[in-house]
């Protein structure tokens, strides 16, 4: 199964600057060094501000990354696998 990546419009323009620290785009790390993870690379920069629902389409753990249509917005995430019983 492949992972899913869909945007959530928030319908509206960024009012803030962005952090000049990322000006090329932030990879979160949601794992922390936690094993099994996967890295999710995400559409970059986003249209504008709203949200990316993300899954793993292996073990199905999922995330919502807000935006903001700015250089600063996320271009990836790294996500821990979520463990099955």
């Amino acid at each position: 199964m492949s992972n899913r990546v869909e945007w959530i419009d928030g319908g509206r323009e960024p009012r803030e600057k962005p952090d000049p620290a990322y000006p090329q785009g932030i990879d979160l790390d949601m794992a922390k060094g936690r094993k099994p993870s996967c890295t999710i690379s995400l559409p970059y920069p986003a249209k504008r501000c709203g949200f990316w629902y993300v899954e793993c389409g292996t073990c199905g753990e999922n995330i919502l990354i807000t935006t903001a249509g700015r250089p600063d917005d996320p271009r990836s995430i790294t996500l821990p696998c979520k463990m099955r019983a």
